[in-house]
This record gives structure tokens, sequence and C-alpha cells, in this order.
């Protein structure tokens, strides 16, 4: 089945390729020519007096396109779209644009290859990920950063985009609070005084049934990886919610089970106190409860969770350390203490080697043992080792790294003397930390570094196998959690809130695991990435196979099932992406298209005009509301002002109608037999649901631009330029000889003008 798949996109991509052969096997139509149906189909609107679009052709260099890059780039753009002309407007053969827009992209990419513009991207502070992620990796202990900093801005879809992350005092201040705590967390601090913290459980979680990762014969609760600062005793406490009517939840009686790391700990009586006192040693621990089953109540536990989203487990409060008895033997004293000195007069020499080390890592760059910044953390070593011990020292020294600038923010050095819009290569170590930052947002590690700083990683054999090692790495799996989340809005998931009885926490979380776990098996499996489009299997537990209707699933455990239904296959048949692009209360077949658009065909429609009314609900008159949305729609559309760009986004969305507003299908709409039926922009008829996925893979090669665009953007943290796109057309083309596989179109961004070079910016 795959091998017929991966045979379609060979054909969509050797259709894609022929207008651009024919220019080879053909006579190659003359500049003139190509003017020629500028002049016949798009100077009617776009002259000095109409200005359509605030663009007069007869403005624009007819023997230098690069000097006009951008409107070239737009005109591109919309006519690969079939966009432009609009419809109702005379129109070329689709084979008189494909011979154009070929010319234009030619023309382009060779000026952009005799001068290459890879742009001048901004300081780049590491976002609220990339720092938790770099603590991770630099310390070996885990911490939760929004618990630490606040939250990052987003700019072109990506909250790692450098001229979005700001910085502010208060910013400032988090970072000195965060580095005093994780500093103490990491080292183990003797005098750390009891705290509280409290984790509660995903909102609308139901608790009927044994979720996964719980101890067998539970149902219900809430495990959390917790950084346990000493060796001592804690008190857990535990939270258990109510059926919502001030009332017990069925099994009240039933005890709570408290394990650590999967053995079982402690047992609460219903009855007697919802706390218990437990050894614990220091360093990552998983700390779990789970409410004891002792009956088979699911039906009537199912009745009480349609009106309490958490009828078990609320949350779960550590207190302490209390009594503590050492620092205890953790894996960020194993990462940090590389050394041990026997004798007071072995200590220097030794915190220089553990600060030296430490500094390297967090600085991203070679450090020789007399660089400025290790004499710098050893004087903050010193001050802390006269106010206590050798570990107070090196616990001071850890919390200047964690707040030392060249660890916040990603500096790339400027060779002197380079003259404004200069180009230059960035260096290796610089290139090391482009990459670790883009496949896994953190920091590079040594084998990445020792490369790096031997003057090898900018050699194309020894890239591409550090590119290779990178992605099979377990870090990679940043690229699922931070690209293809925002890529895809799955993070809006967190936010949404359906007015369905059929929605809860539990869906929640399943719509957002199974859209990431289809993206790490193309990622894993180094797949095409139109697998993301065409996939006839997915990923369900038996909360989200009940959802879609897929038999024999029982248990919390997710696990891939092939898809007999082609209307489900691919992202297009996602309860999340579906969720997400609609009303709290109605599908929106204008969120759907709009989306489609801008995140699988890179055609964003424009934002409505100033003054037009966008709630639906609100246009119909009063005792005439339609019943179906389409015909909503078409009231709305009866303003010209809004039709031109409805007539685009409209069609997409309708075909996705027999999925209700949570993904779930349907035949029917307030008694309406589902109207699922359009018009593509290029003239293919849109059959529902499987048929606007054969649209799509028709123009796969419009996806993989897009997917390209957008993987560009997160790697390089800026948005793209029109001088950008020769890049990536590139990128698109060379991923094209290995069926656009994941590594390829990975490999291309890494060995990409922007990603190796940067400009001196005008002054």
């Amino acid at each position: 089945m795959r091998r017929l798949r991966v045979a379609g996109v060979a054909v969509v991509a050797l259709a894609a390729g022929t207008a651009a052969a024919y220019l080879f096997v053909h006579r190659s139509p003359s500049p003139e020519e190509q003017w020629a149906l500028v002049d016949e189909y798009c100077t009617g609107c776009h002259n000095d007096a109409e200005l359509a679009g605030d663009l007069a052709f007869a403005r624009l260099s007819r023997t230098d396109l690069a000097a006009d890059a951008a409107v070239w780039e737009k005109a591109i753009r919309k006519l690969r779209g079939h966009l432009m002309p609009p419809p109702g407007e005379p129109r070329p053969s689709d084979a008189r644009i494909d011979t154009f827009v070929s010319w234009l992209e030619q023309s382009l990419d060779a000026a952009a290859r005799s001068k290459p513009n890879p742009g001048a991207p901004a300081l780049h502070r590491l976002n609220r990920a990339e720092y938790a992620n770099a603590v991770r990796d630099l310390l070996d202990v885990t911490v939760d950063a929004a618990t630490l900093l606040p939250g990052d801005d987003s700019s072109a879809g990506f909250d790692n985009v450098a001229s979005a992350l700001s910085v502010s005092p208060a910013l400032l201040s988090s970072y000195v609070a965060a580095a005093a705590r994780i500093s103490r967390l990491a080292v183990g601090d003797p005098e750390a005084g009891s705290a509280i913290v409290t984790y509660r459980a995903p909102r609308g979680l139901v608790q009927a049934k044994h979720l996964d990762g719980q101890p067998l014969g539970t149902r219900g609760g809430m495990s959390v990886r917790h950084v346990f600062p000493l060796d001592a005793e804690y008190e857990i406490r535990v939270a258990r919610g109510g059926n919502g009517f001030g009332l017990e939840a069925l099994g009240g009686d039933e005890e709570t089970e408290i394990s650590v790391n999967g053995e079982r700990a402690a047992l609460l009586g219903r009855s007697g106190p919802r706390t218990a006192v437990l050894k614990i040693p220091a360093g990552p621990q998983t700390l779990s409860a789970a409410i004891v089953r002792k009956r088979d109540a699911e039906g009537v536990d199912d009745l009480f969770a349609v009106h309490s989203p958490t009828p078990g487990i609320t949350s779960i409060s550590i207190v302490g350390p209390r009594d503590a008895s050492g620092v205890g033997d953790t894996p960020s004293r194993r990462t940090i203490f590389i050394c041990s000195p026997a004798s007071e007069g072995e200590e220097q020499a030794c915190a220089a080697d553990i600060v030296r080390r430490l500094a390297e890592r967090a600085y991203r760059r070679p450090m020789p043992a007399d660089d400025a910044a290790v004499a710098t953390l050893l004087e903050f070593y010193s001050q802390g080792r006269a106010e206590g011990s050798f570990d107070a020292g090196i616990q001071r020294a850890v919390a200047r790294v964690l707040v030392d600038p060249e660890f916040i923010f990603r500096f790339e050095a400027e060779p002197p003397g380079l003259a404004a819009g200069a180009i230059y290569p960035v260096s290796d170590v610089e290139l090391a930390s482009r990459l670790s930052f883009f496949l896994w947002s953190s920091v590079p590690d040594e084998p990445l570094l020792a490369a790096a700083a031997g003057g090898e990683l900018s050699r194309p054999a020894v890239l591409e196998r550090e590119v290779r090692r990178m992605l099979a790495d377990p870090k990679a799996h940043a690229l699922v959690a931070n690209f293809a989340s925002q890529w895809l809005g799955l993070r809006q998931l967190d936010t949404v809130s359906p007015t369905s009885s059929e929605f809860d926490g539990n869906l929640r979380l399943a719509f957002r695991k199974e859209t990431e776990l289809l993206f790490a098996d193309v990622l894993r499996a180094d797949l095409s990435v139109v697998e993301l489009l065409s996939a006839d299997h997915t990923f369900v537990d038996e909360r989200l196979a009940r959802h879609y209707g897929v038999p024999n699933i029982r248990g919390s455990r997710f696990r891939r099932v092939e898809l007999a239904d082609g209307a489900r296959q691919g992202l297009l048949g996602h309860g999340s992406i579906l969720t997400v692009t609609s009303a709290p209360n109605r599908t929106s077949p204008v969120k759907r298209g709009q989306w489609i658009l801008a995140n699988l065909l890179g055609t964003p429609p424009p934002p409505p005009p100033d003054g037009v009314e966008t709630n639906l609900d609100e246009t119909a008159p009063a005792g005439a509301v339609p019943t179906t949305m389409r015909e909503r729609l078409k009231r709305h559309m009866a303003d010209p002002s809004c039709a031109a760009c409805h007539n685009l986004m409209d069609p997409l969305g309708f075909a996705l109608e027999n999925f209700d507003f949570i993904g779930q299908w349907r035949d029917a709409e307030g008694g309406t037999a589902v109207d699922a039926h359009g018009v593509f922009v290029d003239g293919s008829a849109l059959e529902g649901p499987a048929g606007l996925r054969a649209v799509l893979l028709g123009h796969s090669e419009l996806f993989v631009q897009t997917f390209a665009e957008k993987l560009l953007t997160y790697a390089l943290g800026r948005s793209l330029e029109a001088s950008d796109m020769p890049a990536v057309r590139e990128i698109v083309r060379r991923a094209a000889r290995d069926d656009y596989r994941m590594s390829a179109l990975v490999l291309g961004v890494a060995e990409s003008v922007p990603m190796r070079m940067r400009g001196k910016a005008a002054e």
C-alpha cells in the first residue's frame, strides 16, 4: 500500500515538473514573450490608473527581475496557487502559466546564486522551551520552565523568532530567580527550607477508567516527574474531586494508591488523612496517585463524569524537604562534579575543571583554561566557597552560568572590517548552535562541539553525518513538540472549549497525542512528508477510537491502527485539526479553508476588510436563520467585498463539513443532509474529505514547499523574505530526488545558504 502511495507522489512530482522540462526540450520563450503574458492578462488591473494591490507592472524593471524580487515572489505564490488571475477574469492556459512561473523562478534563482542574500538575523534569546532543554542537557536536571519564566511572544507562527523575543526588567529578574532555584536543585542545598509544590490534573480530565502509565487495578489518577532536592522526608497531599453536585462520587470509599517510580509507597483511605509522609531520595522521581478500583462501576462513573470533569485525583502537592539526611547521589551531581577534591588544596584546580566544562557546554564554544569567562566563574565559586563548602562554591558558579548573557543569548561574531551588506559564512561553532537549536531546541552536545571546534562541521560529509545522528537522537522529539505543534496549531487545544458533552479533557489530550504520534512516525521512519496528508493509519487509545468509531480498541495505551475509511486519512481527518479550526459550538468552513490555504498550501488569504461583519450568527435577519452553515455563508458572501476571498476558502472548508466541530463524523446538520462538495480554484471537484485530500495530493508540490518554508522559518528563527525563496526552492528540488523524505528536507535546510551564512546589516 505504501509503495503505491510513494509511486503516486512520484507521478505528481513528474507532472509538476512537466512545464519545467518543456523549457529544455523545446525552445524557451524569450523574455519579451514572457512579458507579453503580463501585458495581456495582468496590466488591465495592475496599472498606474487602477493600481490594484498597489501594484503597476509598468513600474517594474523588465531586465532585472531581482530588483523587484518581492513582487515577483508574491506573483509566483499566487500563480502557483491559482489565485491569479482572479475568478471571472481571462486566464492563460495552465501550460503557459507554468512556463511563465518557471521562467520567473529560474531568473530569480540564478540571481540569488550570483549574489546570495542570507539575511542578518537579530540577536537571538533562548525562548522558554529552549532554556529548559538547555538546563536539562547542561545539568541533567528537568525543570518546568512555565513556572520559572513568563511566556514568549510568537511571530511568523513560532515562538523562537528572534525579533519577538524581547527582554524586560521583569524577565531578567525571572532569570536570576530561576538560576538560584535550578542551581540549588542541581547541586543539592542542605540548607534548603521546606516548600510546597502543587501539580494539578489536566483540565476536564475524566477518571472513570484506567489511565495509561498508572498501576493496573486503578482508575484515573495522575503522575508527575518531580526533582526532589535532598534525601529527606516529604509530605504527599492528594486531593480528590466530587461529582459536581457537592456529593461524594461513586467509589468514594475506594483507597488512593501513591507510588514512587512505579512501586506502591502508601495507601490513603477516603475517610482518613489524605496525606502520606515518605522518605524519598534526592533527584528526579516519578510520583503517582490513582484510585484503587474495587468494583466495576464504569457505567455509573461515566454518568457522573459528564457532570464532573475530575471525579478522581485533582491535584498532588509535595511538601518538604524535612529531616534531610544528605544531598544524595543524583544525575545532576554526577554530571556537574566531574572531579572530587580529596583535600582543600585540590579544590581550586577541581573547581576550575568543573566550571570550564560547564562554560564550554553552556556558552557553546571551546573554552581554554585561561578564558576570561572561566575566570569570572571562578570568582563566583570563590565567593560561595568563602561562605560555605566546596559544593556551595560550585552552586554559586552554576547560578552565574545560568544568568550569563552567553547562555541566555545566541551570539554570533562578525568578522572585522566588513562593509555593510557583505556576506560571510558563520563559524563552525556558530553553525553547531544553529543546528542544535533547530533540531533539539537545546545546546550542542560534545560530539557536535568537537566537530565544530576541529573545523570539520562545515565539510558536507561531516555536516550530513551530524544531522543524521541528531535526527536519530531522542532529543529530536523537539521537532514534534515545538515545530509541529506550532505549525499545526496543536497548542491551541489547551484553550479551546467546545460546548459539547462529548468533549472532555481526555479527548483533548488524545487529539494532541494522535497528531504528534503521526508526525513522530514520519520523522522516525524517515517517510515522505506527503505522508502527513495521505497516511492510511493513525494512532488511537480507547477514548479516541470510540470518538472516531474505530472498533475493538480497549485501554488507555495508544497504538497504530489502519484506516479503511479514506475520509479519516492524514492530518485532515484528525480531531485536533478539525477542533482548533472550528467555533466553540459549530464548524467554521472559513477557518478550516483559511487554515488549509495558510498551513498546507502556503497561500494565506488576506484578512477581512475593516468594517466587514464576520459573525455569521448575527448576519441572518430575525426569523430567517438558515439551518446549515453553507446557507449562512451564502448570505454572507452576497457582500462583494467578502466574496473574493470566501470563494477561495469556503470550498475547502465545505469539503470537511461531514466532520462536526469536535471532529465526529455526521451525515446531517440540523436535519438536513450535509453538502460537502465544492470546486477548487483550479476547477477540480471537491467531494468530501477524501476528494479534498486527493486534490491536495495533486498539488503536493505546494504542500512540500509550504512545509519547507515553515521548517526554514523555524530553523532560522526569523520571518522569511523574498530573498529566501530561492533557498526554499533549492531545498524542495533536492528533496524531490529522495521522495521528499523528512531527512532530505531537514538536510536541505541545514545545508542552505541562509542557515550557513549571514550578512552584515546596513548601518
